[in-house]
């Protein structure tokens, strides 16, 4: 049992926005949409798919129009219809929504310390934790699994809902989730077993 593979899942991160070139935060759901790059990301991540034969049964998605823009491209791929995980939101961000990291670095130093080396506080004050973002991601995560037994899946979501699944996969301390790097429009994907998890490929962006 301990080689026994419950459910592999192909991460896709969505497709760029207006906001990816400066790496806003946003825990908005309706916007950015997909921008005209993020739509051609999606499209070679569908000829990625199609030229490696790659077999699902489900394709699941974030709530955000981003997600579901990428998600609604691939599903016609696979001629399947998709499914909404509400739980798989971007995390809420507070103050920092809509900021890069140099203008929080800017405005709010201090704040911005705490929130990299302090993972289990909520910074700002009225945002959700990383800690409680990667411990909600890990129990969606898990309950996708759970209720998928022997599929294999595709789950199209936000950069920061894949660095938490790796995070959780590997058993990574949480203030490392801003050292990991997802682009947009990329593929990362990770077998489950019974009693642990390995990463097969990580970022992996068609060209």
């Amino acid at each position: 049992m301990y080689f026994s593979r419950k459910c592999k899942i192909t991460f896709i991160c969505n497709g760029s926005t207006v906001y990816s070139e400066d790496d806003r935060f946003t825990d908005s759901e309706a916007y950015p949409p997909l921008s005209d790059a993020g739509q051609e990301e999606i499209e070679k991540i569908c000829d990625y798919l199609k030229y490696r034969g790659v077999k699902n049964d489900k394709i699941f998605t974030s709530p955000a129009t981003r997600c579901v823009q990428s998600a609604a491209m691939i599903a016609k791929l696979f001629k399947q219809n998709i499914e909404t995980i509400e739980d798989l939101h971007p995390r809420k961000c507070g103050k920092f929504n809509g900021l890069t990291f140099e203008q929080i670095d800017e405005r709010f130093p201090d704040e911005l310390e705490k929130f990299i080396k302090c993972p289990e506080v909520a910074v700002p004050e009225d945002a959700e934790s990383v800690t409680d973002f990667i411990n909600r991601v890990e129990q969606s995560i898990n309950n996708i699994i759970e209720n998928n037994l022997g599929s294999r899946i595709i789950v199209v979501t936000h950069k920061d809902i894949i660095k938490a699944a790796i995070i959780s996969a590997l058993n990574i301390p949480h203030s490392s989730l801003h050292r990991i790097y997802i682009k947009s429009g990329s593929a990362t994907q990770i077998s489950y077993y019974e009693r642990w998890s390995s990463l097969v490929y990580c970022d992996y962006t068609p060209m």
